[in-house]
């Protein structure tokens, strides 16, 4: 059975769960990729599951490529409300052609590093 989150996290513990440090946390609050969070009566940043939820999806276009200023975009047009989805969509659209181009790259240089495994071993270590 999955384990329940608490419905308020410390930065400490939000900085756990999502993998990212705090220092990055309070950057994507500041610069807008966040919602302000809630604080605690003593000042403390309270991060919620909808918080959360935005940092993972947000940590993972950054980690599929996407910049800080495009991810900026899309959080600004988000918050514009439903009639953007157009315009998010074709950010997404065109992200996701970028990450499929950059995947064949990648498959391509495996390939070649394959080929050169080959050759390595057909060798007997003498190439």
């Amino acid at each position: 059975m999955p384990e329940l989150m608490p419905s308020e996290l410390s930065i400490q513990e939000a900085a756990r769960s999502t993998g990212l440090s705090p220092d990055t946390l309070r950057y994507y609050e500041r610069i807008g990729l966040l919602e302000p969070v809630s604080r605690h009566s003593s000042g403390h940043r309270r991060y919620h599951p909808q918080d959360l939820h935005r940092v993972g999806f947000l940590s993972c276009l950054r980690a599929t490529g996407m910049s800080i200023r495009q991810l900026q975009a899309f959080t600004a047009l988000a918050s514009e409300g439903p009639h953007t989805v157009d315009a998010r969509l074709a950010l997404l659209e065109a992200h996701k052609a970028q990450v499929r181009a950059r995947i064949a790259e990648l498959e391509h240089a495996l390939s070649t590093i394959d080929h050169k495994i080959t050759y390595y071993r057909s060798t007997g270590g003498h190439a």
